[in-house]
């Protein structure tokens, strides 16, 4: 008998219809990871019953933990796929579609949370063109690691996924009052250290203060567990808070406006 793996996915056919689980087994062959399976799976979509099925669906792009489209549940983890890879062979793999965001099919979720949470943050720089700005201030080795850590943030969902002060959200309406989650603040923490987007750094605190901010953070640390980046957002909260208590004091002051 051929090696096997038993891929178990919680399927829904549209973003109003129930959800329900569908086995389908394959081939097991060194080396293959959950995009894989599904990609088998895709060109024969037959579950383990022998009835053919509508393909699954799922997101994905770059395939190497870069762009975090293909963030998912493995096993009960929220993870990137592309790097889930399938260690051993005759064992069932349970994917399941990440909670916190409304289904649109199967695996593939809408995470318009998050870049409405970027927008919410001004999480870019501000410049008022593309001409030659001259050289750009110099940076001491020690700030360049922390931006370039902080910046390889990919918004894949996966710490706001696992986060339980992250609650799930369906409308745009809503977004606005939701907790931003840790890549949120860790953005706000890029961006303020960065020698021009800390021009915008008080309109990305003022963010953090209000509602959704820093203050529903309780600290419970899965955040840093699930990154796929090793990102350490808990130095990125304790950096803003800090820099919050700083634009607190210089508003009470009457400087801050």
């Amino acid at each position: 008998m051929n090696d096997y793996i038993r891929i178990k996915v919680k399927r829904q056919d549209g973003p109003s219809r129930k959800p329900y689980w569908e086995s389908f087994k394959i081939d097991y062959h060194p080396g293959m990871n959950v995009i894989s399976c599904l990609q088998v799976i895709q060109t024969n979509p037959e579950n383990e019953k022998g009835k053919k099925v509508a393909p699954i669906v799922w997101e994905a792009n770059c395939l190497e933990e870069v762009c975090g489209a293909c963030t998912m549940k493995v096993d009960g983890t929220v993870r990137q796929s592309c790097t889930a890879l399938i260690e051993k062979p005759n064992k069932t793999v349970v994917l399941e579609p990440m909670d916190k965001f409304p289904v649109i099919r199967d695996l593939w979720v809408d995470r318009a949370r998050l870049f409405e949470t970027l927008k919410k943050i001004h999480g870019w720089t501000t410049i008022d063109g593309s001409h030659d700005l001259g050289l750009p201030p110099l940076q001491i080795d020690e700030i360049q690691q922390i931006e370039y850590k902080l910046s390889t943030c990919m918004t894949c969902g996966c710490c706001v996924d696992a986060c339980p002060q992250f609650t799930y959200m369906p409308t745009e309406k809503e977004f606005a009052k939701g907790f931003v989650g840790a890549f949120g603040i860790g953005q706000v923490a890029r961006f303020n250290t960065h020698p021009i987007g800390k021009i915008d750094a008080d309109k990305r605190l003022d963010a953090m203060m209000g509602t959704g901010g820093i203050g529903e953070c309780a600290n419970s640390q899965v955040c840093v567990e699930v990154c796929p980046k090793d990102i350490p957002l808990l130095d990125a909260i304790a950096r803003v808070q800090r820099q919050i208590t700083k634009r607190m004091v210089t508003k009470s002051l009457g400087k801050g406006y």
